[in-house]
């Protein structure tokens, strides 16, 4: 069965208890990778793909759906700051449509505009090398990209011991 895309507000009721999601930020050279918890709370960076043939990109990228337990992938869609789609968005959306007849899997995209800016500038106050922002810089804005989506979901809300939120 392939891909169902959807809206972020139908994505918890595709998903399976303690099914994780992956991030996926799709640059032109690399693919950024994020991982969530199974109580889909944090977003963690995972790993940076080399970008190559689709083939390749989407075996790696099923193999880690696979050994992680993944029932969902967060796509960052790079929309242009007034909102609409240029080449990069389309590009994003071709890659999800070439993938979504080998995986059964809910997708949805996620609105990543200034993502990688944000981390960027995060790292930068870190006072990291430019040599390592260069190598985390697209699978920290992959967690950035699935931490925004597990927010607005309310994943991310960790309760009180007193009850309510934290």
């Amino acid at each position: 069965m392939p891909a169902r895309l959807c809206e972020i507000d139908e994505l918890p009721g595709l998903l399976a208890p303690n099914a994780r999601l992956i991030g996926v930020d799709l640059g032109e050279k690399t693919i950024g990778l994020a991982l969530s918890d199974v109580n889909r709370t944090i977003a963690s960076p995972l790993e940076t793909l080399p970008r190559g043939k689709f083939k390749t990109d989407s075996e790696k990228l099923l193999a880690l759906v696979t050994k992680f337990d993944v029932g969902g992938l967060v796509i960052g869609l790079p929309k242009n700051m007034d909102g609409s789609e240029g080449p990069r968005a389309q590009s994003a959306r071709a890659f999800v449509r070439n993938l979504s007849p080998l995986i059964d899997l809910a997708i949805v995209f996620w609105d990543e505009r200034l993502s990688t800016a944000a981390v960027e500038r995060t790292l930068i106050e870190a006072d990291t090398s430019r040599r390592r922002r260069d190598e985390v810089v697209d699978k920290v804005a992959a967690a950035y990209i699935l931490q925004g989506a597990l927010d607005r979901l309310g994943y991310g809300k960790i309760p009180s011991p007193r009850g309510g939120e934290g």
